[in-house]
């Protein structure tokens, strides 16, 4: 890049320095601005929040994507038609009529364009024009163009109605008569050509073999018909399969009503009917282009948006101003989503959910992927949680989309791609893995129970029902007390609870000879041990998260390494809170009866203190 000699000013925010485009200086000295300090180098002109028709004119390849050399020549272009640059920083909604330079020739046609509109708007040069209004006048000066086209071609249908579908068949079947008539001519020239430039015997046994459709390249490629010095082309009989409803159609919609009813078309004929369609196929030739520069008109409604939009659009291609400053919406932000109690502000559209997840995994952000419809409408998005947890988040969970426009859509959850989000839930995560652990194999133990009572009552009720038709055992005597065997049992039973007694015993123990200011730091260091190592990952992950993969994966090329810290994450997703000066009664009549263990708990442990206390 070259030297710059623009003072330039930047702003940290993300973890980088970003430039800042406040005046029209800065905007046009962007081309001096190392590319390696922009925050992207290109953004996809559909699935964000800009105006579609201004990327449209900007994109000039028109390849779906707007790039830095792109923005560069619309602010170019811009500079260029402008006297006074410093508009294209006012944030202006119009054009001013007296901005606009005169001193060339399109120049020229854009100011005559914009004093006609204004003409027929009823303002005078000294007002602006809207892009509303520009974009109407483009609007309806293609209209006008359209309609003096058609008007044009209405003397040239020679057909009537059918003379576009007869056109067609003219130009589709062109080459391959004009090939089967100089393969005429040829054998006129040499009769020897009449054996040659037909079919070889050869090539028909080459097809022999095979499984044959009319479409098949080996027969399409034969010629029209066969090949003879008379030069005629036969209309009914005799024609290669693969073309023949072709020319059994230009028969019946263009051959009869130009030349009359004939089964035969000569090289003349053809030329002839050729020459009745060349004046409207010089018609369609001219077709009038919607997009094309007309009268100054095209350009006018580019020079009105591009003084409306070209600063916001940098402030959000070349910086990342508008998101990391919390002053608007990102351009890739395309709404907020309601669900869980939270919503989210980092919401970007997607087309392939599977695709996107692979590359914004590594984004280290919690996304879930919603489908969102609305009426007949529907769209996918992935909105990024970075505040609360993720507990209560899975597949089929509804919630609702606000667009940008403020329209609201049934979100349902497809897909979740789960990462860290909060060091409070990594801090609880290994409980409540226990406690969901634990709650697990008590269901299983206590299903397995039931289970088994019901089979052993099921058991009981079938031997009842079969007792019942058969006659009576003789009584037998009761087995013997085993003293034995239930005093195994009760050891067993005694040696598991003397030594859960005796590791309790060794952990009181040890716990009560410390100093009373030592137990805290036990049971704290015991936290720690089970839960450091999910914070110190979470910590690391959360410090790491990035906003590039997930635009990346939308289109985006993101030039820099867009952090999302812990504090910045938070607040893109606000929590349910109570308003200011709400009141709040806290009688639930529906409330869990208090139990009583907790306090139970307590005083045995305040009871178990004492006594170590006053044994000491």
């Amino acid at each position: 890049m070259s030297t710059t000699t623009h003072a330039w000013r930047f702003f940290r925010a993300g973890g980088f320095d970003q430039v800042r485009l406040d005046t029209a200086d800065d905007l046009l000295a962007l081309a001096q601005l190392d590319q390696k300090l922009w925050v992207a180098l290109s953004c996809p002109v559909k699935g964000i929040e800009f105006d579609a028709r201004t990327l449209e004119l900007i994109d000039t390849d028109t390849d779906g994507h707007v790039r830095a050399p792109e923005l560069l020549q619309a602010i170019a272009w811009a500079h260029e038609r402008l006297l006074d640059s410093a508009i294209l920083a006012q944030k202006f909604t119009g054009l001013p009529i007296t901005a606009i330079r005169q001193d060339d020739a399109v120049g020229a046609q854009i100011h005559a364009a914009a004093m006609a509109l204004a003409q027929d708007a009823g303002k005078s040069d000294a007002d602006r024009l809207t892009v509303e209004e520009t974009s109407a006048a483009r609007n309806g000066h293609a209209a006008r163009a359209q309609n003096a086209w058609e008007a044009a071609g209405q003397a040239l249908q020679v057909l009537g109605q059918t003379t576009g579908a007869g056109f067609g068949l003219v130009t589709a079947l062109d080459q391959k008569v004009e090939d089967y008539f100089v393969r005429c001519q040829l054998a006129v020239f040499d009769e020897r050509a009449s054996v040659a430039l037909n079919v070889s015997e050869d090539a028909l046994k080459a097809l022999a073999p095979t499984a044959l459709q009319a479409n098949t390249p080996a027969i399409t490629d034969l010629p029209l018909a066969h090949v003879t010095p008379a030069g005629s082309l036969p209309l009914a009989r005799g024609l290669n399969p693969a073309w023949a409803d072709q020319v059994a159609a230009l028969r019946d919609q263009v051959v009869r009503p130009l030349l009359g009813t004939q089964d035969t078309l000569s090289a003349a004929d053809w030329q002839a009917i050729k020459a009745r369609f060349a004046p409207y196929a010089a018609w369609l030739a001219v077709k009038p282009d919607p997009n094309a520069v007309t009268d100054g008109v095209r350009d006018l409604e580019k020079l009105s948006r591009y003084v409306r939009d070209l600063q916001s659009l940098a402030n959000n291609f070349v910086a990342f101003k508008d998101f990391y400053t919390a002053q608007g919406k990102a351009t890739f932000q395309v709404g907020t989503l309601y669900l869980d109690g939270r919503s989210c502000d980092l919401c970007v559209a997607v087309n392939d959910a599977a695709k996107h997840a692979a590359m914004a995994s590594m984004a280290r952000i919690c996304l879930v992927y919603c489908d969102c419809v609305r009426g007949a409408e529907k769209m996918s998005v992935a909105a990024a949680f970075t505040a609360g947890d993720s507990d209560q988040l899975m597949v089929g969970r509804n919630g609702v989309f606000y667009d940008r426009l403020g329209r609201d859509w049934d979100a349902t959850i497809a897909k979740i791609i789960d990462h860290p989000i909060s060091l409070r839930q990594a801090f609880w995560s290994p409980y409540k893995q226990l406690a969901r652990l634990v709650s697990s194999q008590v269901q299983k133990m206590a299903a397995s129970k039931a289970k088994a009572s019901d089979d052993k009552l099921a058991a009981l009720a079938t031997q009842a029902g079969q007792s019942a038709n058969t006659p009576a055992p003789k009584a037998v005597a009761p087995a013997a007390f085993d003293v034995a065997k239930f005093a195994g049992i009760f050891a067993a039973i005694g040696l598991a609870l003397g030594a859960i007694g005796t590791a309790l015993a060794a952990l009181l123990g040890g716990l009560f000879s410390l100093s009373w200011w030592q137990i805290p730091l036990v049971f704290l260091g015991v936290m720690l041990l089970v839960s450091g190592p999910a914070v110190v990952v979470a910590w690391f992950k959360l410090r790491s998260r990035n906003l590039g993969p997930i635009l990346d994966a939308n289109g985006w090329a993101i030039n820099a390494r867009a952090r999302i810290n812990i504090p910045f994450g938070t607040s893109l997703t606000q929590l349910a809170q109570l308003p200011a000066n709400a009141q709040r009664s806290m009688v639930d009549p529906y409330a869990d009866k208090p139990s009583r263990a907790p306090y139970a708990l307590v005083a045995l442990v305040v009871l178990a203190l004492l006594i170590w206390v006053v044994r000491s």
